[in-house]
């Protein structure tokens, strides 16, 4: 049973994929285990094709470990079915990814209140555009709601999607490569808005990143290698 203040569980979590007949399969994540409190920030560093982009998405229930257990809030994930799965992930994980995503013919508060038309909480539907509005202005785009994203700079786009992920209120905030594509300017920005967003939000956050500046503004990193996951020295 995991302690109260823990968020995330990984124990034992093995990814494998199958190679061409005959073949052993590929094995990408070996045996991995660990926890993540509530409200802690996590880098997940490590080289090219090490896997850990797989990793977020097995903790984004985007898709399922080979074996070993996935817990959220004290849910065992792999006890869920795909429609259980999706209404996690809608209402408890957000997700911001190297590319935007933002749909090119709608508003920036359009695009932001997305994730809500989804969720079967009125709670979270109720009062979601204040929200949405109140989060734009904290990032510095409360001029810019009724800009496409065409009208907005690469790091002014990432700004709208981690918005948008954190609209509806998630315990757990996921980041594979947010600064990959920003110029260095950009790039420190959005570092520091993220870190200030997983102190005021209290939302659990984990960045997959190559950028050692963003992995050391967090509070603890992680290394991917060879299969297996273990703390930095960096």
């Amino acid at each position: 049973m995991p302690p109260p203040n823990s968020l995330l569980d990984l124990i034992n979590v093995t990814k494998q994929f199958v190679s061409a007949a005959g073949l052993e399969p590929l094995t990408v994540l070996n045996g991995i285990t660990l926890q993540i409190g509530k409200g802690e920030s996590l880098a997940v560093i490590g080289p090219s094709g090490s896997g850990k982009s797989t990793l977020l998405q097995i903790i984004g229930t985007l898709d399922r470990p080979t074996s070993g257990q996935v817990i959220l809030d004290g849910q065992d994930l792999s006890r869920l079915d795909e429609v259980q799965l999706a209404a996690a992930r809608n209402g408890q994980i957000g997700f911001v990814f190297q590319a935007h995503y933002l749909l090119p013919q709608c508003s920036v508060l359009e695009n932001v209140l997305v994730p809500t038309l989804a969720s079967k909480e009125a709670a979270l539907r109720h009062g979601a555009e204040d929200r949405a509005r109140k989060l734009l202005e904290r990032v510095g785009l409360g001029e810019r709601l009724s800009h496409r994203p065409g009208q907005l700079s690469g790091g002014e786009r990432q700004r709208v999607a981690v918005v948008r992920a954190l609209i509806n209120r998630p315990k757990l905030l996921l980041a594979d490569e947010p600064t990959g594509a920003l110029d260095r300017a950009s790039a420190q920005n959005l570092a520091q808005l993220l870190v200030e967003l997983n102190q005021e939000e209290q939302v659990t956050l984990i960045v997959v990143t190559h950028a050692l500046e963003l992995a050391n503004r967090l509070q603890r990193v992680f290394e991917l290698r060879d299969g297996t996951l273990n703390r930095s020295k960096i």
